[in-house]
């Protein structure tokens, strides 16, 4: 059975600004009752990633959803995390999260100009919640940016990531938005290539691109 969205007036309501983390519009917590209503009206979904044997996404990257990303990624309304993380945890498929948790790095120019790393903010918030170990072991180093780049192009000419400390043996990477796959890819050979023998993965969102079937059951 599908568990429901955990409360979301928690500790994101109280320190989340006035308004809605999606909409903007006012609101009393972190979701206007439209953006509520219509994040927990969509199911997650499991993901076609080569390289990972077992991928999945809380939710498709379109909507509310996309909102929410745009709004950490951009807006730098970083209590929004907060959301995203209870859902992920509260609906992950059973066995998914069972192992140590890998965020997947951001470009180190991004990172800086943000001051922060939205899939690393997404890991911590899901190690605080499932007690799980985090482990920060890969890094990436500085390519072309793959937003606006097309498929072919990002698959063809993925991101350069490699090992950078001693690797779990089963990891579970995390990423807050997964379009083509191809950067999940490469995390994922890098973390084999340093002995990981078993990978998979779970992301906030994910586009059509990566999309698999619905629901929690592989």
């Amino acid at each position: 059975m599908r568990r429901k969205l955990a409360n979301l007036s928690g500790l994101a309501g109280l320190i989340a600004p006035p308004g809605c983390c999606a909409c903007g519009n006012p609101a009393d917590s972190s979701l206007c009752p439209t953006c509520r209503a219509e994040i927990e009206g969509e199911y997650g979904r499991h993901l076609r990633i080569r390289s990972l044997d077992r991928a999945w996404a809380a939710r498709p990257y379109e909507g509310v959803a996309r909102e929410l990303v745009a709004a950490i990624k951009f807006r730098r309304l970083l209590p929004a995390i907060a959301l995203v993380a209870d859902l992920a945890a509260a609906e992950a498929p059973e066995g998914l999260l069972d192992d140590a948790l890998v965020p997947v790095p951001a470009d180190p120019l991004r990172r800086a100009w943000r001051g922060f790393d939205p899939a690393d903010l997404l890991a911590a918030g899901l190690a605080q919640r499932t007690g799980l170990g985090l482990s920060r072991c890969l890094r990436r180093r500085h390519g072309a940016r793959q937003v606006g780049r097309s498929r072919s192009v990002r698959l063809a000419s993925p991101p350069r990531v490699q090992a950078s400390a001693p690797v779990p043996m089963r990891a579970v990477l995390v990423d807050d938005v997964i379009t083509t796959g191809a950067t999940l890819a490469a995390c994922a050979r890098a973390l084999r290539e340093a002995g990981t023998n078993e990978v998979h993965a779970i992301a906030f969102a994910a586009s059509g691109r990566a999309l698999g079937t619905r629901g929690s059951q592989a």
